[in-house]
């Protein structure tokens, strides 16, 4: 495949590619451009200039160009759930709902669009302005740089691409050289539909030449999902010319069950909350905070549960768990659980590695000392259970980490329940359900080093426009 740029399909100016490699087999699936800095500046040429036209399209007719392309999407859904699956890894099945994910998604940011109304600020609300009518728009910020991860590439490319072309916006689309197959083939498709060349295109460069958008100080915004580390690192470049910044980041989210939880319905959400993508989530539940009168009782029934979960190939209609990203990927994990085993975890279902495919795995007696009970995100399918005696306590350890994604907590005292996710610091808490939620319509971001802003219909359309006030003055 080529990159997508200024309507054309280009390969990289240095004439190198990257391999995409099936993580499931190990076998070539196909190869991209190896995107270079001066690739990306010839993006940012072409956003620059088309941004300015599209901005002039009414919102209608921006709403129907996106409506076409989802029908175009829904025509090739297939197909582009199996280029998922294949270069992702995930089961076939999880592909198909991600696929299906495009019109939820692109539909409610365009519907919102068309009632996403400018306030007036009626003359005389305070002393001196009762001859003033002041009126506050939202305009577009103009190139917004999409730099999307590997694990729901689709799904973030809806929570970016749709509200930024909707509001006006140029987008250029970083996929991870990990997995851009199916984000070239939407860009492209967003073409077809007929969009205006410049107005969406795709990169695909590696992690360290991505960085270099944060030296253009003519994008308006860079929207990130990704680590931590890479989010600080941008934001400091960017801060350089004040470019805005919405980041998704890391997360360690805490997985609560108080004393007087329904234990099954724990262990039912935690296959959702940790096996979903084996378990390579960023709002994934990470940390298993278990009262210590039933940890013992949901590690066992957490081990049987797992037990009946399919595991194994992708393209299977039946697996339900597959392989990581890639086999670097599960060496990190294995390395993190030997790690976690080292500071009195003891594992007591899994702990294997093969190739990219990692084990679940359940770890038991984990010390809230460990570092897996702090700031150690294990991004597979890994369960620690961490023991605790009061609500406090349990509290506590979940406040104890840098992050602040997700959390939740499990109670039939609803009263108590509500205590517990009133005094979590993350972005959401959920009570009776695993972390791992997030709808479209909500803010979803997170606290301290999760992040900075927020995706959703209810508030991107902040993060991608900006306030402009024009005042008729005397006009009463």
């Amino acid at each position: 495949m080529k990159m997508i740029i200024n309507g054309q399909k280009v390969d990289s100016s240095s004439g190198e590619v990257i391999e995409v490699i099936a993580p499931a087999t190990g076998k070539l699936i196909d190869t991209v451009p190896k995107g270079t800095a001066e690739d990306i500046t010839k993006a940012v040429d072409a956003a620059v200039a088309a941004q300015k036209i599209w901005a002039d399209v009414p919102i209608f007719e921006r709403a129907h160009i996106l409506y076409k392309f989802l029908d175009i999407v829904d025509e090739n859904k297939e197909s582009l759930a199996q280029t998922l699956s294949a270069e992702n890894g995930k089961p076939i099945t999880e592909a198909r709902a991600e696929i299906g994910n495009i019109r939820i998604g692109f539909s409610g940011f365009i519907e919102h669009a068309k009632h996403y109304y400018e306030t007036i600020i009626p003359a005389g609300t305070e002393a001196g302005q009762a001859n003033n009518l002041q009126l506050v728009t939202r305009d577009p910020i103009g190139v917004v740089a999409c730099i999307i991860p590997f694990n729901f590439p689709c799904d973030l490319f809806d929570q970016k691409v749709a509200p930024a072309l909707m509001m006006g916006n140029a987008a250029i689309v970083m996929p991870s050289s990990d997995n851009p197959l199916t984000l070239v083939r939407l860009t492209g498709m967003l073409a077809d539909a007929g969009l205006p060349a410049g107005v969406a295109q795709v990169v695909t460069a590696p992690g360290s030449t991505k960085a270099v958008i944060a030296k253009d100080s003519r994008i308006g915004l860079i929207t990130l999902t990704g680590s931590t580390e890479v989010g600080i690192a941008t934001a400091k470049e960017a801060a350089n010319n004040l470019i805005h910044c919405a980041l998704e980041l890391g997360g360690n989210d805490a997985f609560i069950v108080l004393d007087d939880a329904d234990i099954d319905l724990a262990v039912e959400e935690m296959i959702w909350g940790r096996m979903y993508n084996t378990g390579q989530v960023c709002c994934a539940s990470k940390r298993f905070i278990v009262h210590n009168s039933i940890k013992d009782e949901f590690a066992e029934k957490a081990v049987a549960r797992i037990q009946k979960q399919t595991y194994g190939d992708p393209s299977d209609e039946n697996t339900q768990i597959a392989c990581l990203i890639s086999e670097k990927a599960a060496k990190v994990v294995e390395e993190q659980v030997n790690l976690t085993a080292q500071h009195g975890g003891k594992v007591i279902y899994g702990g294997m590695r093969n190739g990219a495919y990692y084990a679940p795995t359940v770890i038991t007696d984990v010390p809230k000392t460990a570092d897996v009970a702090i700031d150690l995100e294990i991004f597979g399918p890994v369960v620690p259970v961490i023991g605790f005696d009061t609500d406090d306590e349990a509290i506590e350890i979940a406040n104890a980490s840098k992050f602040g994604l997700s959390s939740c907590v499990f109670s039939q005292n609803y009263k108590r329940a509500w205590h517990v996710a009133s005094k979590m610091e993350a972005g959401a808490a959920v009570i009776n359900g695993a972390s791992f939620f997030r709808s479209f319509e909500m803010p979803f971001g997170g606290w301290k080093f999760s992040g900075v802003g927020t995706e959703g219909v209810m508030s991107t359309f902040e993060e991608m426009t900006q306030v402009k006030t024009i005042i008729l003055k005397n006009l009463i």
